[in-house]
């Protein structure tokens, strides 16, 4: 098992930043390469043509492995929003058909679908989890597989729920699907860099991911990946860079029809940004190396103690089954204020989350026991 990485970072000494889920710290590597593409601007005879495509190609297939996919159907996109506008350019549904998501999903996915539902005349199902705790997930998931009914166009939601961890069953909610012939839209940004992903395994026709939280990147980078369905689809924009021949400065104004082939020509505009870029790269190249997987099984070690003391004192969270380890809401027991519990928090600098009614903690291999020794000493205080 990997041990904590907390060297690797720049996190202030005394706080227990456990809120990976909000937004990831820089690795330090990060950060250097960063400041050395700052730096490269002040110098712009030393970025060359080829420049503005090597860096893009690189990441484009460190991001690929990862997903298990090929790095010619990844596109760069400044945000999650950016890739779900690509869905929404490129769907093209038959009327009267159903789409199905889960409740409270993220608010970028839901407002894409109600523009969806509204200019394709379609229903939108939003499928609730139960009111009881016991087998919540496992019931939840029935329901969204439930939901999939012949005339289901599309189905999107998150692999873990992005507010309280609740784990989807994408293997499942993939083959059901296909079988009805609706595309897979699954939004991967609180999962991809903390657990796997295998957009074949899974039969995902679109895979959303800012790369701010778990991929530890900077904020306004991401990624996307598309299917064969979107190959011929239309792009948001119509960058000269995601043109074939754009290599050629030269010969730029020799327009071209075409764009170049599969995902790229969803790239966001300036895709090669000097300074992002970089910083993905080492982020990427440092994410493969500790593996997702190994990761994951961090995060499940070093919060197991504060699992447990939760189980014992009354306080409520998923079942372990349908429980991510790297994200995890859990709601207060009768009797205690959520409004004391985050005041405390906050001045024993204690960073975590508050979604809806729960208690959101996402760790990560900078955090390490006395981090969750903290989180759990400040909850038994208020009992």
């Amino acid at each position: 098992m990997l041990n904590a990485q907390k060297e690797k970072f720049s996190l202030d000494p005394g706080s227990h930043y456990i809120n990976c889920a909000y937004m990831s710290p820089l690795l330090k590597s990060a950060e250097q390469a960063g400041i050395e593409g700052l730096q490269r601007k002040q110098n712009p005879f030393r970025v060359s043509a080829q420049d503005f495509f090597t860096e893009a190609t690189v990441v484009r297939q460190l991001f690929a492995q990862m997903i298990n996919a090929e790095p010619g159907r990844i596109a760069i996109i400044p945000s999650a929003s950016y890739g779900l506008g690509v869905v929404i350019n490129n769907i093209r549904p038959v009327r009267g058909g159903r789409v199905v998501t889960v409740h409270e999903e993220f608010p970028s996915d839901v407002y894409s679908l109600h523009r969806i539902c509204s200019e394709h005349s379609l229903e939108l199902v939003t499928v609730a989890p139960p009111d009881t705790l016991k087998n919540r997930g496992k019931i939840w998931n029935e329901r969204i597989l439930d939901a999939i009914v012949p005339g289901t166009v599309l189905v999107n939601l998150s692999s873990v729920h992005w507010a309280d961890g609740t784990v989807f069953n994408l293997e499942e909610i993939g083959e059901r699907a296909k079988d009805v012939g609706a595309l897979l839209v699954v939004d991967g940004t609180q999962s991809v860099g903390a657990m796997e992903m295998d957009v074949q395994k899974y039969k995902i026709d679109a895979l959303i991911c800012a790369a701010y939280k778990w991929l530890l990147g900077p904020y306004t980078s991401g990624f996307a990946y598309f299917s064969e369905y979107f190959d011929n689809g239309k792009p948001l924009e119509e960058s000269w860079l995601n043109r074939i021949d754009s290599e050629n400065f030269q010969a730029l104004v020799n327009y071209q029809e075409q764009y170049r082939p599969m995902a790229a020509r969803y790239n966001m505009g300036e895709f090669s940004n000097f300074i992002q870029l970089p910083m993905l790269k080492a982020s990427l190249n440092q994410l493969l190396d500790w593996q997702p997987a190994r990761i994951n099984e961090y995060c499940r070690y070093v919060s197991s103690p504060l699992i447990y003391f939760l189980q014992e004192n009354g306080f409520s969270l998923e079942e372990e089954a349908h429980r991510a380890n790297h994200l995890f809401g859990f709601r207060l027991p009768d009797g205690m204020s959520i409004e004391t519990v985050q005041r405390t928090l906050i001045e024993r600098k204690i960073y975590v989350s508050l979604r809806g009614s729960a208690i959101r903690v996402s760790p990560h291999l900078y955090n390490d026991e006395s981090d969750i020794a903290a989180l759990t000493t400040a909850l038994q205080d208020l009992i």
